[in-house]
């Protein structure tokens, strides 16, 4: 490879000049095809050698890098790096034989709040759909960094990417979420609630209605840590986002006391029928843009109304649920509108997870990887 880098100026118009769709198509001279696979072949790399190469970075300790001049943004870079490679599910896997998940966890314990920002990030995108790569970040105790940063951290967005990452490890992941659990997950959710972070309150809201939804008895550990209370108050955010995902877990407490767990929202629902109230008159008076917009939470709105009090809201009354050109909603709301969508990719795996996955591998061009 050259040191100026490749001719792209040359190799585009190279390119216009043979497939511009005014001539045939001919056959490449062999110093034509000769030039152009030099050309590309500059560009590849092969990503396994790249990804031990960051591995022994990352194995490097943090004041042996620093004498050498390594800044932290040069680290970010090689974890943007690294995480453009792990999208391949593969790779993730990968990383963990050839010995890069072990110091990529220790990234979370970095000094800068940027690299452990994004190392968390990262391992987000190795675990996410990958149960393989799941089991290989809990058997090295992935989680226990993970929880520490989102429940201790100074910084609010390394708490934030830190749940993150905790969001799609205990995706149909049984053990993890056992383990969040028993780690009094559940008190730290309630604080990332109570933070000023809008998104990180987003976040938050979204893993409390996934694991409700998925485990219904710890409706009761979320009402009595006062959950109903904070869900109330969000369920009034400015931010619509937060609004929804207040009313998604509302409406999951609302269903397991009507399914005859007698837990629900106990004492808050006289508040609960105020809020709705203040809801459908709110959105009573919307903009026909902004009730587009609030498409979602209109639906909310009604699912909670005719969940706890067995009567359609005013909002059908007043056209006002589906509007014109919109479908209608489906019967329920909140498990198939607003079902998460690793649920629906995990309902379609077969027994073999790497035939039936969506993810796509990032192709070699310099053949197959070698160990």
């Amino acid at each position: 490879m050259a040191k100026d880098g490749p001719n792209w100026d040359g190799l585009l118009k190279w390119s216009i000049a043979h497939s511009d769709g005014t001539r045939p198509t001919r056959n490449l001279s062999e110093e034509d095809r000769r030039w152009f696979m030099e050309a590309m072949q500059s560009q590849s790399i092969d990503v396994i050698k790249r990804m031990k190469e960051i591995t022994l970075v990352m194995q490097a300790p943090e004041q042996v890098l620093e004498a050498q001049g390594v800044t932290a943004a040069n680290l970010e870079d090689m974890l943007d790096e690294l995480q453009e490679h792990v999208e391949s599910i593969d790779m993730a896997n990968d990383l963990h034989s050839i010995g890069g998940l072990v110091p990529l966890l220790g990234y979370l314990k970095n000094s800068h709040a940027n690299i452990r920002a994004k190392a968390a990030e990262v391992v987000s995108t190795i675990v996410q759909n990958n149960p393989r790569s799941q089991q290989l970040v809990m058997e090295v105790n992935g989680l226990e960094p993970l929880l520490s940063n989102f429940t201790s951290d100074p910084d609010v967005t390394v708490r934030t990417k830190a749940l993150g990452a905790i969001s799609s490890l205990i995706r149909h992941n049984k053990p993890a979420i056992a383990a969040f659990r028993l780690a009094n997950g559940y008190a730290a959710l309630r604080d990332a609630l109570g933070t000023e972070s809008v998104r990180f309150q987003r976040k938050a809201l979204n893993v409390i209605q996934y694991l409700l939804h998925e485990n219904s008895s710890d409706c009761s550990v979320v009402s009595e840590l006062g959950f109903p209370r904070i869900m109330l108050h969000l369920a009034s955010s400015e931010d619509a986002e937060v609004r929804e995902a207040a009313l998604r877990g509302l409406l999951e407490l609302a269903r397991d006391k009507t399914g005859g767990n007698n837990v629900g929202l106990g004492e808050e629902d006289e508040k609960l029928k105020q809020l709705l109230e203040e809801r459908i008159k709110d959105i009573s008076v919307m903009s026909p843009e902004d009730l587009g917009a609030a498409r979602e939470e209109r639906q909310l709105v009604d699912s909670l109304w005719s969940t706890c009090y067995k009567d359609p809201s005013s909002l059908r009354e007043k056209g006002l649920l589906a509007l014109p050109g919109e479908d209608a909603p489906p019967p329920d709301v909140a498990s198939k509108h607003f079902e998460p969508p690793l649920r629906g990719w995990a309902a379609n795996q077969t027994g073999d997870s790497k035939s039936s996955t969506k993810r796509q591998d990032t192709p070699l061009l310099l053949g197959p990887p070698s160990n």
